[in-house]
């Protein structure tokens, strides 16, 4: 009987731990999305004024939402298999080196979801990769640029905080 008694307390003191992650989790997903969307955002932005420009209407407030999310799980992802741990230094490398391992799994990540919504839109995963590498190329080479920027003080302040010690 004390042998059950010893399950159960051990079974309820998982359940807190569990959802304080979760909830932490969320949390920081939520700032993530939050802080990608504005800075996509004012890309985008930058984009329909220039567009606007030249006769061409474009607004794509969607498409930085959806993009927002997307980056942020997957910017999780990297977090969770402690893509770039922090190494020794002054603390420039260490951001410089997280926010390069960052953008190369956005990259990686992004490819791969180009090739997967070609192939829901019936085209071939050579041809969905061909248009984001082809005669977009520059495109997406101002945008890994622009995202690099974005994800520099992001590191610098993971970084930061994990030089001072975890949450403060």
């Amino acid at each position: 009987m004390m042998r059950r008694e010893k399950i159960v307390m051990a079974e309820t003191k998982v359940k807190p731990a569990m959802r304080q992650r979760a909830m932490r989790e969320l949390k920081e997903f939520a700032i993530i999305s939050l802080y990608l969307y504005v800075t996509l955002g004012a890309v985008i932005l930058m984009k329909t004024a220039v567009l606007h420009a030249h006769g061409i209407e474009f607004t794509a407030w969607g498409i930085a939402i959806a993009k927002a999310l997307v980056l942020a799980k997957f910017m999780l992802i990297g977090e969770a298999v402690k893509i770039r741990e922090r190494s020794t230094g002054p603390l420039i490398w260490p951001t410089l080196q997280k926010a390069v391992a960052l953008l190369v799994l956005l990259i990686i990540m992004n490819t791969i979801e180009e090739a997967v919504v070609g192939l829901f839109h019936h085209r071939s995963i050579a041809a969905s990769l061909g248009e984001l590498f082809g005669p977009r190329l520059e495109e997406t080479i101002a945008g890994s640029v622009v995202v690099l920027l974005v994800l520099i003080p992001y590191c610098a302040f993971r970084v930061l905080d994990e030089a001072l010690g975890n949450g403060r």
